[in-house]
């Protein structure tokens, strides 16, 4: 055949296939089912560690809950109880980004991250929730990513979700929240406009009994060679940073004393 005539018929099957493979995608996500949250699933997350939502929209699934900001169309936080019997180790086949149906407008489409420089960063990680399927799927949700840049993503945040695991083996399990800080004038990604957020929160609380210890990182997207500790604040901070009052269902005591915290003795 002409060369004339053959790159341009190569183009054009490219652009079908790769049409007909989005719409698979699609279908495959339509036919898998979002976990239905019982009773059982609510009271395994202690509501005392739970913020506030300034968007008044706090979702609950089955292994996870979030704040949705449609304005910048992704999660201003999640949080999530990482126990010790959660750290399982099995293989499971990585699944396909699925939106969230719980999300009255629907979170971003997962579109919005092709070929835009970063990654489809998870906040609550998939290695967080390998004990069943269910749960490990549902961190697939496309409310449960955030635009990361590679190297952070693949560096000292990974590096960072290594250790949180490290710590849920050694204390008997903790409760994360993280999400990325989000404010007006981000650089957004996609049609739906996504924002980029230019740092990442993390807090995650230690609770023995009636004590409570907490430690908070405050980390910049984009590549770093530091340890993470480097980063460790105060949870105050990473409050005037977001508007989110965390920790708001422990008596003011107590909030306010791990609020105000920066110790890493323990950590």
């Amino acid at each position: 055949m002409n060369r004339k005539y053959l790159y341009p018929l190569l183009i054009i099957l490219i652009t079908v296939a790769l049409y007909f493979a989005e719409k698979y995608i699609d279908r495959q996500n339509e036919d898998y089912p979002i976990p239905v949250v019982d009773s059982s699933d609510e009271a395994e997350f202690d509501d005392r560690f739970l913020p506030n939502s300034t968007t008044g929209k706090i979702v609950r699934h089955a292994y996870f809950n979030l704040s949705y900001s449609e304005k910048h169309e992704q999660a201003e936080w999640i949080a999530y109880e990482l126990k010790q019997d959660h750290l399982a180790k099995t293989d499971f086949e990585r699944p396909y980004f699925v939106q969230d149906r719980k999300i009255r407008t629907g979170s971003a489409d997962w579109r919005n991250y092709k070929n835009s420089g970063y990654d489809r960063g998870h906040l609550c990680p998939a290695g967080d929730r390998r004990f069943n399927y269910d749960a490990y799927h549902e961190t697939f949700l496309t409310s449960n990513i955030s635009p990361q840049d590679h190297e952070f993503n693949a560096g000292i945040w990974n590096r960072l979700e290594q250790k949180v695991r490290y710590w849920a083996r050694g204390k008997e399990g903790v409760f994360v929240i993280t999400g990325g800080v989000l404010k007006n004038g981000l650089k957004t990604i996609g049609d739906e406009e996504v924002s980029v957020p230019e740092e990442f929160f993390k807090i995650v609380v230690d609770r023995n009994g009636e004590e409570y210890k907490a430690i908070a990182f405050l980390i910049p997207n984009k590549e770093s060679s530091l340890s993470f500790y480097e980063y460790a604040v105060t949870i105050d901070e990473i409050e005037k940073k977001t508007g989110i009052d965390f920790l708001r269902g422990l008596d003011d005591k107590k909030e306010d004393a791990l609020e105000r915290e920066l110790d890493r003795n323990g950590w």
